[in-house]
């Protein structure tokens, strides 16, 4: 009987040690483990938009030394970036907040194409029909995710950019969401989303030519259909089963004025003024140009492209 107690008790004895045993090793892990070095915004656990994470962060102390006068522009803001020498050939209050207007739609474009439905049909509802520029859409049709593409750059359509919202996982707020957390990936601090336009109305909706730089230019690297689409000046979708034909023309008037522009996006509201993102293939050299705010885009982008080129001992194109 005694021996039968005393193996008891060694065996209790045991169970104690190795228990006191493991939860001090626990204990002690959980005080010790590492830690992300990165904030929680940059973990995909609290923030899906990290899985294509982009840390491309132009120095704008990098600038061109150029003897020729820098244009006299009304634009409030503006930013030309030589992609290949990494420098930068004009800037003005380049850091500003500004209103983005329908420039919005980049950061849209990014997230619709990273983030496209499996099924590939975007429904059309009625709420989606909002704003002036529109492709068209009709409640009810059905479209791929190209074909809204065509028009969300195209024709700069509203009613594509809330029908993408609209359709994302979780709906319209989520994709706001996603895409202001796309922009803390990119290492932007002074953008904010809060819709997928460009309307203004809530005076929160705000960029500035540097962060529509990084912007423009990850999209244009990272999304072949975006930078086809952009540089496409007319496009026609066929009447299917589940809409109507669609005729969409590019409001990016340089693309056939301007030799070498490539796209991208046109924008304006009342409150932004006229703004314009720019891309130039030209002699191969390919620089962004971003205005925001102009009282005429177009002719002062052509200025600054011109100026660019020249400061780059370029001979500009001829241009109308």
């Amino acid at each position: 009987m005694r021996k039968i107690l005393s193996i008891c008790i060694i065996f209790i004895s045991l169970f104690l040690l190795f228990f006191a045993y493991y939860f001090h090793l626990n204990n002690n892990y959980s005080n010790t483990k590492l830690k992300s070095p990165l904030p929680d915004f940059l973990t995909i656990f609290n923030n899906c938009q990290v899985s294509t994470t982009s840390l491309w962060l132009p120095s704008l102390s990098n600038k061109i030394s150029s003897k020729i006068k820098k244009p006299d522009i009304t634009a409030k803001s503006a930013l030309v970036y030589d992609l290949e020498n990494k420098i930068v050939l004009y800037e003005k209050n380049s850091e500003k907040r500004l209103p983005m207007a329908s420039l919005t739609k980049i950061m849209t474009a990014i997230i619709a194409l990273e983030n496209p439905k499996k099924d590939n049909k975007y429904l059309v509802k009625k709420e989606y029909l909002v704003g002036e520029n529109s492709m068209n859409l009709t409640e009810g049709e059905l479209l791929s995710l190209e074909e809204l593409m065509y028009g969300l750059i195209l024709n700069s359509g509203n009613d594509a950019a809330e029908t993408i919202a609209g359709n994302f996982k979780g709906g319209r707020g989520e994709f706001i969401k996603a895409m202001n957390d796309k922009t803390k990936t990119l290492g932007l601090n002074n953008t904010n989303f809060t819709n997928p336009t460009g309307l203004e109305g809530d005076g929160n909706q705000y960029t500035t030519a540097y962060d529509l730089l990084v912007m423009t230019n990850y999209a244009l690297i990272n999304f072949p259909l975006f930078k086809k689409i952009s540089a496409t000046f007319s496009y026609e979708i066929d009447k299917t089963f589940t809409h109507k034909k669609f005729y969409l023309e590019n409001e990016t008037n340089l693309l056939t004025s301007y030799p070498g522009v490539k796209g991208v996006k046109t924008g304006y509201t009342y409150e932004a003024g006229l703004c314009l993102a720019t891309y130039l293939d030209y002699n191969k050299q390919k620089v962004i140009g971003i205005i925001l705010n102009s009282e005429n885009r177009r002719d002062e982008m052509k200025e600054l492209l011109d100026y660019s080129l020249k400061s780059l001992n370029i001979d500009p194109p001829k241009h109308s």
